[in-house]
């Protein structure tokens, strides 16, 4: 069970501390969202925002790349300090030689997926993936509502991990609160990136307390 505060929701004046909260927190990793304003209407931050967050943080940094062309972007990340690089499986052709060429650098291999594109998309690439991010919002713009018919893909990815005996992680992002999350515990997922509803809590740490243990409440029987 991974509770995955997201770096788009802190401020940004003040990075390193809020790096340092959210580990203070015991949050399990910190998801960074890099858009590139062409895959995305938005744009993010860069390599320099994740190094400086390495360098005042040990745990892991989770690196969604929401972006055209992730593959020129690969090494610039791995040299900031990523753990996990996830590319999107709307890249289409590309999609199976990036997964080989996170994993030839040494990196945890993740592929995510938006709310509209059919959950058949990931199937092919399921023994070739580490974890699975499945979108609950359209990807862009931290703050948006949970898509609630995003829950059926959670089901269906856990329902392939168990009949293929895989252990990819399945991922969740966008609207996540300790409802959502909950929902979606229930339906499979395991790692729970939350911006807006964890960062805004002055005291980081109860809260993802709390969400670590509704989820963990919500786990279906095995």
């Amino acid at each position: 069970m991974i509770i995955a505060p997201s770096l788009l929701a802190a401020d940004f004046g003040r990075i390193a501390i809020e790096a340092n909260r959210i580990e203070r927190a015991q949050a399990d990793c910190i998801h960074c969202d890099i858009m590139d304003g062409t895959f995305v209407p938005n744009i993010s931050f860069g390599p320099a925002v994740v190094q400086s967050v390495n360098e005042v943080t040990k745990i892991p940094l989770d690196v969604h790349l929401m972006c055209c062309h992730p593959e020129i972007l690969f090494t610039p990340f791995v040299k900031a300090g990523a753990d996990i690089l996830t590319v999107h499986v709307e890249l289409g052709a590309k999609v199976e030689s990036l997964l080989w060429k996170i994993r030839g650098l040494g990196k945890k291999v993740g592929l995510a997926i938006n709310p509209p594109t059919s959950i058949d998309s990931v199937k092919p690439f399921l023994k070739s993936i580490d974890l699975l991010l499945i979108m609950t919002v359209n990807p862009g713009f931290g703050g948006q509502s949970f898509i609630h018919e995003c829950v059926p893909k959670i089901q269906q990815a856990a329902t392939w991990r168990k009949k293929l005996g895989l252990n990819f992680h399945i991922e969740v992002d966008g609207g996540i609160t300790d409802e959502t999350a909950a929902e979606c515990a229930h339906a499979g997922a395991d790692v729970f990136v939350s911006g807006t509803a964890l960062l805004r809590h002055r005291q980081l740490k109860p809260a993802v307390t709390r969400m670590r243990r509704i989820v963990q409440s919500s786990l279906p029987c095995p």
